[in-house]
């Protein structure tokens, strides 16, 4: 497929082993982020070009279509995402907010922005959510059911957008990665962790990101409204 591949949180574990596998295959990728510096060198490694975007700033999101005028666009991958854990006796309104403005507000805007460029290129759409959303998880409130949110808009924009643009969801489970890291660092935990998957072992970033590049290939022309574990079985089999 011709046309430029956009990764949203390109620098995160996933986001960037998703860049190296599309690089790989030859393909034409943008990294977006706002961590310029870690843009830079992944940039430098793969050698493809990047924007610094915070997806938090609504008005830098909306600039992106401006920045892609007449270049053709084949799939945006929306790889940014956060660990929100909360007992529900503390959870305030305020958390959900800033978790929606993290997780979903800046894909749906990005999508409005890129709806017609995909598809006039037969582009292709992935996000991600989390085993959570299937699974009961203790302080699992707001990332769950933001995340839940993201399910609900790939099914939805999956039947809006048929047959022209494919929109597929990535349900993982916890991926070694920076935002992990507070938890992952404890040894015991990440031990437990671990056990609790069928597999045996914590996720990795490569682990989603070879399920992304497919949804985002041709290989995926007939796969669309799907949500996808790729999570060691725990949502199936624990």
């Amino acid at each position: 497929m011709s046309g430029k591949y956009l990764i949203f949180g390109a620098t995160g574990s996933i986001g960037s082993n998703l860049a190296k596998l599309l690089v790989d295959k030859n393909q034409n990728v943008q990294l977006i982020g706002r961590d310029e510096n870690g843009l830079n060198v992944l940039s430098s490694e793969l050698g493809c070009k990047y924007s610094v975007v915070n997806v938090l700033d609504e008005q830098s999101v909306k600039n992106l279509k401006n920045e892609f005028e007449g270049q053709e666009v084949a799939g945006i991958a929306y790889c940014v995402g956060s660990i929100d854990l909360k007992p529900v006796r503390a959870v305030k309104k305020d958390d959900f907010i800033k978790c929606f403005d993290l997780n979903f507000f800046p894909i749906v805007e990005t999508i409005k922005n890129f709806q017609d460029n995909l598809k006039k290129n037969k582009g292709s759409i992935v996000m991600f959510s989390t085993v959570a959303v299937q699974r009961g998880f203790t302080n699992h409130s707001i990332i769950a059911s933001v995340k839940g949110a993201i399910e609900g808009l790939t099914v939805s924009l999956a039947a809006e957008f048929a047959p022209n643009i494919r929109v597929n969801c990535i349900a993982p489970s916890l991926t070694k990665s920076k935002i992990a890291d507070p938890i992952l660092k404890n040894k015991l935990i990440a031990e437990g962790v671990a056990k609790a998957h069928p597999m045996k072992r914590v996720g990795e970033g490569k682990d989603a990101a070879a399920m992304a590049q497919f949804l985002l290939s041709e290989d995926s022309s007939w796969i669309t409204g799907q949500i996808i574990g790729v999570d060691g079985g725990r949502s199936k089999l624990s």
